[in-house]
């Protein structure tokens, strides 16, 4: 049994999640801190049709030879790493390979019309990812031979890693109460209420799914679904429906929410802090507040940052709830063995990572050196979650999702939550950031 659990840590996709993350954050450090080589991966920068339209380029003009250099690299760091992970759990290499290089250049297309300037003002990547993926599912079907490189959960575990180095814990201390207020016991109140109203009044019987839901609508959307679904063993399809709803109604919330606000007239401050804790993905939160004004944007980015860190903390708890209470045999007496085995490893690897970067490179160089690292992690952070965005498209079948719904009753579950959250979230913001109460922070200490 001990050898067991010790081959785990080379051959479970968790914990291969976590060594992927870690040498790509090492690489990354390495390139930085000493400027020897180059470690960036690929990125379409803003294009238009039109050359020189708002000082945008065309698409064929992003096509040098420095970023056919960046796309080799990033395919070949991504299907390296990511086969080499394959091979570890016992699978052929040799399917995984032709159907990454497909799957691969499905995401560049993904990328690049995610990147025109128009489309990018209203919808980020993700949407893209998922359309594309969906459209190619329901309509001329995923091959079976492109199965082997659909991989969700291992990508998204994978770009959590990395995500965790932009985690500053430094920037708790920064917004002090303001942030822990709004981020931290909103979120768990959040969660409770849907719960609650998901198995008792819903009634719904897949409480798996209930909590996944949960978590997407509190925390930060696909981020914390995989999190926490990985916690309460959510099927694969309970993941596809969660994070389904949560970048649909994402793209909502994140057009209508900064219109709202401004209709209401509502401060940059309090609106980028109710749109940094109520829209589910920080892409969409830097954009909805970006929309409000730079204030906004700072204010929102901040909210959702810290109620990130939230993610590990939460599978913690739902793996301790659903062993102990939801999952329980009456016969059998649950101990930490069985926490631990339905902890997510690769939250482990997200702490670890954000631990690294908050209290070792920071101290030891500045925040200008930790952003340059972050510069390039963050590039590969979000070709493995197109990589897992586009994976979940293509693994999707619009009639196996309206199945799921059980008679709308999921989609009401996201519905109220989201209400809840939204002016629950309101209430903290205006006890908080209004001056009534509290005194107003300077905004200077974001800067």
């Amino acid at each position: 049994m001990a050898n067991n659990n010790i081959s785990n840590i080379w051959k479970k996709e968790d914990w291969l999640a976590v060594w992927i993350g870690f040498i790509v954050i090492a690489v990354a450090c390495i390139a930085v801190l000493t400027g020897s080589f180059d470690f960036s991966a690929a990125k379409f920068g803003t294009w238009h049709w039109w050359e020189n339209v708002e000082e945008k380029k065309s698409l064929a003009a992003q096509f040098n030879g420095e970023f056919w250099i960046k796309l080799l690299r990033t395919f070949l760091v991504t299907g390296i790493l990511f086969g080499i992970g394959i091979k570890l759990q016992g699978e052929k290499i040799g399917k995984f390979i032709p159907a990454f290089v497909v799957l691969f250049l499905i995401c560049i297309v993904v990328r690049m019309i995610s990147a025109e300037y128009t489309l990018k003002m209203y919808l980020e990547w993700a949407f893209w990812a998922l359309l594309i993926g969906l459209l190619i599912s329901n309509t001329v079907g995923t091959p079976d031979w492109l199965r082997p490189a659909i991989r969700t959960e291992f990508y998204i575990k994978t770009g959590l890693v990395i995500m965790g180095f932009s985690v500053l814990f430094s920037n708790i201390a920064k917004f002090g109460l303001y942030g822990l207020g709004i981020a931290w016991i909103v979120t768990p109140i959040v969660i409770i209420f849907m719960w609650w109203f998901g198995t008792k009044v819903l009634k719904i019987d897949n409480k798996p799914l209930v909590i996944t839901l949960a978590s997407a609508t509190s925390v930060c959307g696909t981020s914390a679904a995989i999190a926490t679904g990985a916690a309460a063993k959510a099927k694969k399809e309970d993941l596809s429906m969660a994070i389904s709803i949560s970048i649909i109604f994402t793209i909502l919330m994140m057009v209508f929410e900064p219109m709202i606000i401004r209709a209401c007239g509502m401060n940059q401050m309090m609106g980028g802090a109710l749109i940094g804790g109520t829209v589910d993905s920080t892409g969409a939160v830097v954009l909805a507040g970006s929309a409000l004004g730079e204030e906004a944007e700072q204010v929102a980015s901040l909210v959702k940052m810290i109620q990130n860190i939230l993610i590990g903390f939460i599978a913690f708890f739902v793996a301790i709830f659903f062993a102990t209470k939801v999952d329980k045999d009456p016969n059998q007496k649950v101990g930490a063995g069985e926490i631990w085995t339905r902890f997510p490893k690769f939250i482990i690897g997200f702490f670890v990572a954000s631990l690294v970067a908050s209290f070792i490179i920071l101290p030891l160089t500045d925040g200008a050196t930790v952003k340059s690292i972050n510069g390039v992690l963050d590039q590969y952070k979000n070709w493995a979650f197109v990589l897992a965005f586009t994976s979940i498209g293509l693994d999707t079948n619009f009639k196996s999702l309206f199945k799921q719904m059980q008679g709308g009753k999921v989609l009401w579950l996201y519905i109220v939550g989201q209400v809840f959250n939204i002016l629950l979230t309101l209430f903290a913001v205006w006890i908080l950031l209004s001056g009534v109460i509290f005194e107003v922070p300077n905004l200077d200490m974001f800067k």
